[in-house]
């Protein structure tokens, strides 16, 4: 399964097979091929870049040499010298920066096949030659009646355009390769393993299963696993979406690419390298840049008998103009069939659609949205209803205090700074939000002791005034011996039904 749009092919092939004929296959028919134990990605990418950059540069040489050519042809083109000057401007454009086109078009030919590499080539180099004849032999054409036209415009302006072309395609693929790579960015290069009693940094890659692995306060899960020792809160919402982290203890699964809060704990490795979910996400969105919607199919079949049925065209042009031409004939008919050539050269056809699909897919995942697969994409136009199937997903990112209700027993401005003080040492995901709120509120903080987490339930702590608070669910103040207020039960309730967090003081 080839993806030109990502320069890279699927192959199946049996165990005998060696790589190194799969290379040799490829490159016969006019590609190059990476086959590499290695990451294949990072290779493919550090080529990319390369190419591109010498790509850039070749284009704006083209560009430099051809605008005097372009000028020379169509302003001054009664000017004698100048036409041996675009003769020489051309030169470098066609068979130095350009001869690529050349290249891939005679490797082409020699398995039988014609792209549009092909056309470029054809085109171009047939504009050059018969310029170059009528430049040193004016004779032939004027004893006939006809002008001697010179066409090294023609064959440098576009040369350059094809390249300009095929240089922005390169580059909008390379930002779409980006989107992969920022997915990649969420796996980190190394993990902290113990190893016969012993921590040691490894690179991620040398991680297997079984291994036990530590994630401190702030790190990200380098592996699939299920926690064995210790507990925090775990931020997964580049999984599955939900802003608020998740509470991990043992037994639970944890995954690659979140990150850990405050807390830190110890992991059994399960899946790693490809086979967590993240590689997964990560195969799963080149496999959708590879795959094809209907309408690229039919590109595709269009694009395969372009370039023989242009060249049909201009091969009947010849013939037609040979027979209906008079005394002129051949003059005519090379010209014209020259026209055809050159007219259906820029054709980007079997580009186009490929690299707007690619594009897509991969601007897509930049902003978070991962499309199974191209023909998905080519459906959305006829989604008339979109339904969310979690409020995380349309929140902002972040929990935040929405509504406080302090009781006549307490107030705010005597033991909001206890709630404050509290809330700015837990480790709980929904802490933060109430003693920003507080902070905002221009509530100070007091000097608190014998603080501690309550697992499943919250914290609590004493104040100066020898009293012990609580900070949590219901449960909480229930095993501290508290009753909560009737009006305030139900109050609870109705924000609860409004999907609202509850936080009891």
């Amino acid at each position: 399964h080839v993806n030109f749009a990502s320069s890279s092919v699927l192959v199946e092939y049996d165990k005998t097979t060696d790589p190194a004929t799969l290379v040799s296959a490829v490159e016969k028919i006019g590609y190059g091929l990476v086959a590499t134990e290695e990451d294949p990605f990072e290779i493919q990418v550090d080529l990319q870049e390369k190419h591109i950059k010498s790509h850039k540069t070749r284009m704006l040489w083209m560009v430099a040499l051809s605008v005097p050519v372009f000028v020379l042809g169509m302003f001054l083109g009664e000017w004698v010298p100048g036409h041996w000057v675009s003769l020489v401007l051309t030169i470098p454009v066609l068979f130095f920066f350009g001869r690529l086109f050349y290249i891939n078009a005679w490797k082409q030919l020699k398995v039988g096949r014609a792209n549009m590499d092909t056309l470029v080539a054809l085109s171009t180099g047939v504009a050059f030659l018969i310029s170059v004849f009528n430049l040193l032999n004016p004779g032939f054409w004027l004893n006939r009646g006809l002008e001697p036209h010179l066409y090294f415009e023609t064959a440098a302006v576009i040369m350059t355009f094809i390249s300009l072309g095929k240089y922005l395609e390169e580059r909008a693929k390379s930002n779409t390769s980006s989107a992969i790579r920022k997915l990649m960015g969420l796996q980190p290069k190394t993990s902290r393993v113990v190893i016969n009693g012993h921590e040691k940094d490894i690179p991620v890659d040398a991680v297997v299963k079984g291994y036990t692995i530590i994630v401190r306060p702030g790190e990200q899960v380098p592996v699939d696993g299920i926690v064995s020792s210790g507990s925090s809160f775990v931020d997964e919402s580049m999984i599955t979406g939900e802003p608020i982290p998740v509470e991990k203890t043992a037994g639970q699964k944890v995954f690659a690419g979140t990150i850990n809060q405050k807390g830190s704990f110890q992991f059994t490795a399960e899946s790693v390298g490809k086979e967590t979910i993240l590689g997964q996400i990560i195969e799963m969105v080149r496999q959708a840049q590879g795959s094809k919607a209907p309408v690229q199919k039919l590109a595709d079949r269009i694009a395969g008998i372009f370039v023989p049925v242009v060249l049909g065209i201009a091969l009947v042009t010849f013939m037609v103009w040979m027979i209906i031409g008079g005394d002129d004939a051949f003059s005519h008919a090379i010209l014209t069939s020259i026209a055809v050539l050159v007219i259906a050269c820029p054709c980007a056809l079997g580009l186009a659609t490929p690299t707007a699909l690619m594009v897509g897919l991969g601007k897509g995942a930049e902003n978070n949205i991962l499309i199974k697969d191209a023909e998905s994409l080519e459906m959305a136009h006829k989604v008339d209803t979109v339904l969310l199937d979690k409020t995380g997903t349309i929140t902002q990112g972040h929990p935040t205090v929405t509504k406080i209700r302090w009781s006549k027993a307490l107030d705010s401005e005597s033991f909001g700074p206890i709630l404050r003080t509290m809330e700015s040492r837990s480790e709980h995901p929904l802490a933060q939000p109430i003693a920003s709120y507080l902070e905002e509120q221009d509530i100070g903080q007091v000097e608190i002791h014998a603080f501690e987490s309550v697992t499943g339930m919250g914290v609590k702590a004493k104040a100066p005034d020898g009293q012990t608070y609580y900070v949590g669910n219901e449960s909480l103040l229930v095993k501290g011996g508290t009753s909560v207020e009737e009006d305030h039960n139900a109050l609870a309730e109705k924000w609860r039904k409004a999907a609202q967090t509850t936080v009891y003081f």
